[in-house]
């Protein structure tokens, strides 16, 4: 079973440079120069971005059945999932919550993206990423959660869904417990097109837990604004790990069971263009609970 994982994630990953020129054949993103093969597989691509190689070879290096179960690493077809919605979304700008062994896949596969931004726990990780990766734009974030607080959190956000914890706010102004209110201004601001919640770590009780990180990529995909001149696009937010009760719980209630798609592995909200979500209340019909 073990070897068929492999097996499948190595064939994955050599044929995602062919995806990509695919998908973005009219649009000539790519500029080629030489060309560049993956050896496990022995299937030829050509790319100028060094970005992508280096992602790839890291990633294809992995033992898949020995990752810590901090960062279990995603399955091809998660994978998969998200590098489709990236490459089928038109200069998408992309949030990750974890700093995990994907994080220079995600960079790579949104190469041509308009912003990736990466969010973590850890602050010595953050700065030892950044200093291996020149370019990258990463943050550390504290959280002050626990898993083990995690019922209460949600009472007590629920009780407030007309107050501090609204579905529609700037959360750097946020008084809410779930809301991250301390990044760098220009997060709040950006109109994120995909965000993956794939951290904190959330597999012991007083670990942060995803909690916050769950509500946030909520109200910031409600909160939404689009560029001048461009039309609403909705947000697609994957949410790692989802059969972990914490990160089902929470994104049942703040991301909408009702969005589901993707085989229980993407959380989508999708607002209609003319339509405005409700400001009060995160799922219609559900009420403050």
């Amino acid at each position: 079973m073990a070897t068929t994982s492999r097996v499948s994630l190595l064939l994955l990953l050599c044929v995602l440079p062919a995806m990509v020129a695919a998908i973005r054949l009219e649009r000539k993103l790519f500029s080629v120069q030489g060309r560049v093969y993956c050896d496990t597989c022995l299937a030829g691509f050509d790319t100028s971005a060094a970005t992508y190689i280096v992602a790839l070879l890291h990633y294809a290096a992995a033992n898949v059945t020995t990752t810590h179960k901090a960062h279990p690493m995603m399955s091809a077809a998660e994978i998969s999932a998200v590098a489709t919605t990236l490459l089928q979304t038109p200069n998408p700008n992309f949030l990750i919550f974890g700093l995990t062994h994907e994080s220079l896949l995600w960079f790579a596969l949104n190469h041509h993206g308009r912003r990736t931004v990466l969010l973590d726990e850890n602050e010595y990780l953050v700065s030892k990423f950044e200093q291996s990766n020149p370019g990258f734009e990463a943050y550390d974030v504290q959280f002050t959660t626990k898993v083990s607080e995690s019922s209460h959190l949600l009472s007590q956000a629920k009780t407030r869904f007309r107050s501090e914890c609204r579905p529609v706010q700037n959360l750097l102004f946020s008084d809410c417990k779930l809301g991250i209110n301390d990044l760098p201004n220009h997060i709040y601001e950006i109109p994120w097109d995909v965000i993956l919640v794939d951290g904190p770590r959330g597999y012991f009780p007083a670990a942060p837990g995803r909690m916050s990180a769950i509500f946030t990529a909520s109200v910031l995909a409600r909160s939404k604004k689009s560029a001048a001149g461009e039309a609403k696009r909705k947000t697609h937010v994957f949410v790692h790990d989802l059969k972990r009760e914490v990160e089902r719980v929470f994104s049942d209630e703040f991301l909408c069971k009702e969005n589901l798609s993707f085989r229980e592995i993407e959380m989508v909200l999708s607002f209609p263009v003319n339509k405005q979500p409700s400001f009060l209340v995160f799922i219609e019909g559900r009420g403050s609970g």
